[in-house]
């Protein structure tokens, strides 16, 4: 067993149950996630919450199963530069500063970015199927996770005003 793919498998399964649990939470109360991201500035909050449980739960499991890993990375990645800019940054660092720091959503970001980079490893079905494209292209699903993360900042989210 290679230490790196075996690392691999465990970063997968411990990020994609991680991702699916949050998007089990928001899903159990769709209507009050979706007020949630109204709260918080989001336009069409509950469209918005429910790609959010789509993203969450179907990436999650893709990345347990180790399929199409770097396209559900990058949605991890995606989904972590949102909550982390729109919400978790006006907090500081730590998780359990008063309305939650960014140090969760940054570290769970960067665990994505580095599945998309590296792909899933030898323990997965990318690797039977030969879907795995480590080095640049794997670089780019990263990157591409920061501009969606971004691009859906631009275009749904303004900062609410204080109240």
């Amino acid at each position: 067993m290679s230490p790196l793919d075996t690392s691999l498998l465990i970063l997968r399964v411990v990020a994609g149950i991680t991702f699916m649990a949050h998007g089990v939470n928001h899903a159990r109360n769709i209507e009050g996630t979706g007020r949630w991201f109204a709260k918080v500035g989001f336009r069409s909050a509950p469209m918005q919450a429910r790609l959010s449980v789509l993203v969450e739960l179907g990436a999650g499991v893709l990345l347990v199963v180790g399929l199409l890993t770097q396209l559900a990375a990058a949605g991890l990645v995606a989904t972590m530069v949102v909550a982390g800019l729109a919400v978790h940054r006006f907090n500081g660092f730590f998780v359990f500063r008063p309305g939650e720091g960014f140090e969760y959503v940054n570290v769970l970001g960067w665990v994505g970015f580095v599945l998309a980079w590296l792909g899933a490893g030898k323990y997965s079905i990318d690797n039977l199927i030969g879907l795995v494209w480590p080095g640049t292209v794997g670089l780019l699903f990263g990157v591409g996770g920061i501009v969606a993360g971004i691009g859906q900042l631009l275009i749904f989210w303004r900062k609410p005003s204080p109240t």
